[in-house]
């Protein structure tokens, strides 16, 4: 049983860790904070952001490949929102991390 715990632990600090690479670059955060107003199409994020079209676009894919965001089509237009449930799950596993921290240390032998 212990190793079931521990491998799900595992898939969770490996999804963290993805989701946290995908966060820390910049020019992505720019982009998770332009769609936390809600949904966009790559024409919004390109007048708010002040980039090509390609370059928005390589940082969309990275998000949504890292699950942070999900899209749908309408047409000839692609709009972008962010995954609550991906937010959620990352704010559920810092929670972790912040009550593990205060467990207090065991007596040095």
């Amino acid at each position: 049983m212990a190793t079931a715990i521990k491998s799900e632990v595992v898939l969770e600090n490996a999804m963290a860790r993805k989701l946290l690479k995908a966060l820390s670059d910049p020019l992505r955060l720019q982009i998770i904070e332009s769609l936390s107003g809600g949904e966009r199409c790559v024409c919004d994020l390109i007048n708010e952001i002040g980039l090509a079209q390609s370059k928005i676009s390589f940082h969309l894919k990275v998000l949504k490949d890292a699950g942070l965001i999900t899209d749908r089509q309408t047409g000839r237009w692609v709009y972008y929102q962010l995954n609550s449930d991906s937010l959620n799950s990352l704010q559920d596993w810092i929670e972790l991390l912040k009550e593990s921290s205060q467990q207090p240390s065991q007596a040095c032998k």
